[in-house]
C-alpha cells in the first residue's frame, strides 16, 4: 500500500535506505552511484529512488529539512519495508579539531528538537544510533584519506538560533558538530525496531561566517556517501535488515578519530 507523502508501490523500496535531506542530493545519489536506478516518489519533491550497489539493493530517498519532515517519511518508509536508514548530510562544527570538509559518525545525538519530545511525552531519553551500523560507518569512513570523527552530535530545530556564544558550552559537553534530522531518526530507530546510523560532512564552524569552498564540500559529500554505501555492503546485506540490533547501542564516549 502507497503511503500519503512517500507514495512508492509495494516492493519498490529496498531494505537498505540512505538519507539525504535534499531532494538533489537524493539524485546525486541515485545517479553517481547506483546500478539501475528508477524513481519511485516524487511526491512533494521528496525524491526517492532505488537500485543496486555491488549487486545490494538500496534506496535513496529524501527527507526535507528538519525532524518533522524526516519523522514523516521515515515512518512512512518503515511501513514500507525498510530495516536499514542512514542519515546522510551536512553540519555545523562545535567540537575543536574538526575542519570543514572532515566527516563525522554520530553515535548519539542531544535531542534539543520538538519531534522527540512529542513522540516522548517530555520524558528524558538517549536517543543513540544502532552500535553494530554506527561501527561499520566508522570504519568504512577511517580508511579514507579523510579525516573522521566518532562522537555525540546535537540536533536542533533553529538552524540560525545557536550562537558562537555557544559553542564553548556545547564543546565541553562533547558535542562535535549540530544539524537538524538525526535524534528523531535515532528515536524512531528503537521506536519501530530498525536500525539507524547518520555520517555527516562538517560544512563549517558555528560562528564562522565563511563556508568551505564548494568544491572542497562537494568532494567530501560523495566521500561520505561512498563511504556509507561501502559500509552497507561490507557489513552484508543479510546481517544489515534483519533489524535492530542487540547489545550496546551507546557509542557516545567515543570522540576518536576513526
Amino acid at each position: 500500500m502507497t503511503q500519503l507523502h512517500v507514495r512508492a508501490t509495494e516492493g519498490s523500496l529496498a531494505p537498505i535506505v540512505l538519507l539525504p535531506g535534499d531532494p538533489d542530493r537524493a539524485t546525486l545519489v541515485a545517479e553517481r552511484f547506483l546500478e539501475g536506478p528508477e524513481r519511485y516518489n516524487a511526491y512533494r519533491h521528496l525524491y526517492g529512488y532505488t537500485g543496486t550497489y555491488r549487486g545490494v539493493p538500496v534506496s535513496v530517498q529524501a527527507t526535507g529539512m528538519g525532524c518533522p519532515s524526516l519523522a514523516i517519511v521515515v515512518e512512512e518508509l518503515v511501513r514500507l519495508g525498510a530495516k536499514t536508514l542512514v542519515r546522510i548530510g551536512t553540519s555545523g562544527v562545535v567540537g575543536p579539531g574538526i575542519a570543514p570538509g572532515d566527516l563525522i559518525v554520530a553515535s548519539a545525538s542531544v535531542p534539543n528538537d520538538g519531534t522527540t519530545r512529542q513522540y516522548l511525552g517530555g520524558a528524558a531519553y538517549s536517543t543513540v544510533a544502532d552500535f553494530g551500523l554506527t561501527r561499520a560507518l566508522a570504519q568504512s569512513a577511517g580508511r579514507l584519506k579523510r579525516k573522521a570523527h566518532v562522537g555525540l552530535i546535537q540536533t536542533d530545530d533553529a538552524f540560525y538560533a545557536v550562537t558562537p556564544q555557544a559553542v564553548p558550552a556545547l564543546a565541553a559537553k562533547g558535542v562535535l558538530a549540530l544539524e537538524m534530522e538525526a535524534s528523531a531518526l535515532f528515536l524512531l530507530g528503537k521506536l519501530r525496531d530498525v536500525r539507524t546510523g547518520c555520517m555527516l560532512v562538517a560544512s563549517n564552524r558555528i560562528g564562522d561566517a565563511t563556508f568551505v569552498e564548494p568544491s572542497v564540500l562537494d568532494a567530501a559529500i560523495l566521500d561520505m556517501i561512498r563511504a556509507t554505501l561501502e559500509a552497507c555492503v561490507e557489513h552484508g546485506a543479510q546481517e544489515l535488515t534483519s533489524g535492530a540490533s542487540e547489545g550496546p547501542a551507546n557509542m557516545s564516549d567515543e570522540r576518536s578519530q576513526a
